[in-house]
């Protein structure tokens, strides 16, 4: 029997590796069996090689509890070590490594960085009183030993019996770690961090894993419906996705990986931090901001690089240049799978829509690179229920849409139900009216009046469909001038929440008797505002501006104007006024209360 102490000079590297070495304490056992599922494939590689002789048998991993002795063990029948090798690895390079970590991270808290110096076998420590090491070498004659630590820099390695070749690691836990005698606790772990390790692990004889996930596989060699049954294995619950990407790269970086697009019916379904993220089949985290551009972060699925190390801070991600790259590529991945569906089954691309095109939408507001190819297969959607490109509208609106700075305006309904008499109104006058009621829409059609050249977004109810196009054409108004003001008296609007302006002016007599709208400069501040809280919320609570313009043209006004009592005259005023500011929706509370009330009271 050997004893010694580990060749290490700081007296605190226990205290340190039990509290610091990474944050989530599970993670010991992904470390564990990351180790055994290495030293298996380094087996099967010498096998191949001729290094190794004798048949390999199943080769498997084995996790185990024993609740009596408080122990966790988990068993390979990898390479397995002699006693020379486990007074090297365990005894010298990690904590080689262990002091370098010290000596760079003193007195700092975050240690994800960890994962570099080879550290992972001594995470056992954060969860156990001992650990003890059972192993034998698959090279021919060799004994099997047993190295045993209580968390102290002392160790003992001696000879014992084992039958099979490969490594035992046995886990004294401590009584604050007891969870993990807990078999669900156990299986809950396996199940995140080690559910596609390229080596079969059984728990309670029951394999956990699947060793050949698709991703791991040739395209070619994938069905439609394989793809799909990997999508389930990775969300159980969701709904088939509506396509995906197969990444596959070995230059200028290793990556693999398969990414979906969900469907997406509704704003509020959007769920990020969906792609989970692997190094060799290890699970390393479902934080994947800083590798997948932030648009793509609605996407589903897995990407696996060997080049992003298993443990990293989010500082070494947004500086290094191989992230930097498997970024742009993904980007460019995604914008040409879109291109190309679009291009070969556009029907297809407009059904799915719904759901692409709040990712397209967010790729071009947050990505120039994208922008610029998505601006071929951006479609906008009509209210007539057919889809134009940019270009396709442009040209569809050329003659009537250009107001008198010669730019292009893009009419839009954010509510077509709501907004319905101004739709009609516009297609009436031959304008095409689009949809934009995504819940990114707003910033979206802000961004793209920068970044899309003499291009302006109106929506249809922010004025009357005259003045909804600016081309400084004078509308006369057919009312003589003390009639407009008359009329213009009698629309004294009270209502507390609102900031009304009244206007008189000629429309056609099929026009409503009075519009209400809302500026669109006005609105879109106050949109933003009520989005950004802290001074934005104060802005947001401001009355909302309205514009009431009384169409004078309309027949309704020569009874009201000839009518000799005053009192039905303001009340048949106010409940033309209160309709209009109801078909916007902004009529609420007191006000309309009050108009319900004067309503029947005019029909009694």
């Amino acid at each position: 029997m050997q004893k010694g102490n580990i060749r290490v000079q700081t007296e605190n590297i226990f205290p340190i590796i039990k509290k610091f070495l990474y944050s989530e304490h599970d993670i010991f056992l992904r470390e564990l069996v990351s180790n055994a599922v290495d030293a298996t494939q380094k087996l099967k590689t010498l096998s191949s090689i001729g290094e190794a002789k004798g048949e390999l048998g199943e080769l498997r991993i084995d996790i185990s509890i024993d609740t009596d002795k408080k122990t966790l063990t988990i068993a390979d029948k990898g390479l397995g070590m002699t006693a020379e090798e486990v007074d090297k690895y365990l005894n010298q390079v990690a904590f080689s490594g262990a002091e370098e970590f010290l000596e760079k991270y003193k007195g700092q808290n975050e240690a994800s960085i960890i994962g570099h110096f080879g550290l992972g076998f001594y995470s056992s420590f954060m969860v156990s009183d001992k650990v003890a090491v059972v192993s034998k070498s698959f090279r021919e004659g060799s004994t099997a030993v047993q190295w045993e630590c209580d968390g102290s820099p002392e160790f003992s390695l001696t000879e014992v019996e084992k039958e099979n070749r490969g490594t035992d690691i046995i886990l004294h836990l401590n009584e604050e770690c007891q969870e993990f005698l807990e078999a669900d606790r156990i299986r809950t772990v396996l199940e995140k961090f080690c559910r596609f390790l390229p080596v079969p692990i059984f728990f309670e004889d029951k394999q956990i894993n699947n060793p050949s996930p698709a991703w791991t596989k040739k395209p070619a060699d994938l069905t439609e419906e394989e793809y799909k049954n990997f999508y389930k294995e990775l969300y159980p619950f969701s709904e088939p996705p509506l396509f995906w990407i197969h990444l596959n790269v070995d230059y200028p970086f290793n990556l693999t990986g398969i990414l979906y697009f969900p469907k997406i019916k509704q704003s509020y379904e959007i769920q990020k931090d969906k792609i989970q993220l692997y190094c060799n089949q290890v699970f390393v985290t479902d934080e994947v901001k800083d590798i997948v551009p932030e648009f793509l972060m609605l996407l589903h699925g897995v990407i696996d690089s060997p080049d992003i190390p298993l443990n990293v801070s989010r500082s070494y991600l947004q500086g290094d240049p191989n992230v930097r790259k498997i970024n742009a590529h993904i980007t460019k991945k995604v914008a040409d799978k879109l291109e190309e569906i679009f291009k070969s089954d556009r029907k297809s691309f407009e059904e799915k829509w719904e759901s692409l095109g709040l990712f397209v939408k967010y790729g071009m507001m947050t990505d120039d690179k994208f922008l610029e190819k998505a601006n071929k297969f951006l479609v906008l959607e009509n209210t007539a229920g057919g889809f134009q490109t940019l270009e396709e509208y442009k040209l569809a609106t050329e003659t009537l849409q250009k107001n008198k700075d010669g730019k292009q305006v893009i009419l839009y309904t954010n509510n077509p139900v709501q907004q319905d008499a101004f739709i009609q109104q516009a297609n009436t006058k031959g304008y095409v009216v689009v949809k934009l009621e995504s819940i990114i829409d707003n910033g979206f059609l802000n961004q793209m009046e920068m970044k899309w050249e003499n291009v302006q977004f109106v929506r249809v109810d922010s004025d009357i469909v005259d003045n909804l196009i600016d081309k400084q054409e004078s509308i006369e108004s057919v009312l003589a001038k003390e009639e407009e003001a008359t009329l213009k008296s009698l629309f004294i609007v009270q209502h507390p929440e609102l900031n009304v302006t009244v206007e008189v002016k000629g429309l056609s007599t099929e026009a409503p008797p009075v519009i209400a709208t809302r500026p669109e400069f006005m609105r879109r501040m106050k949109d933003m505002a009520s989005m950004q809280g802290g001074m934005g919320a104060f802005y947001s609570n401001m009355p909302d501006e309205v514009t009431l313009t009384v169409n004078g043209n309309h027949p309704v006004y020569k009874n009201i104007l000839a009518s000799t009592e005053s009192d039905k005259k303001e009340k048949m005023v106010q409940n033309l006024a209160d309709l209009a500011l109801l078909s916007q929706g902004l009529l609420k509370g007191s006000s309309l209360t009050n108009f319900i009330n004067r309503s029947v009271e005019m029909m009694n």
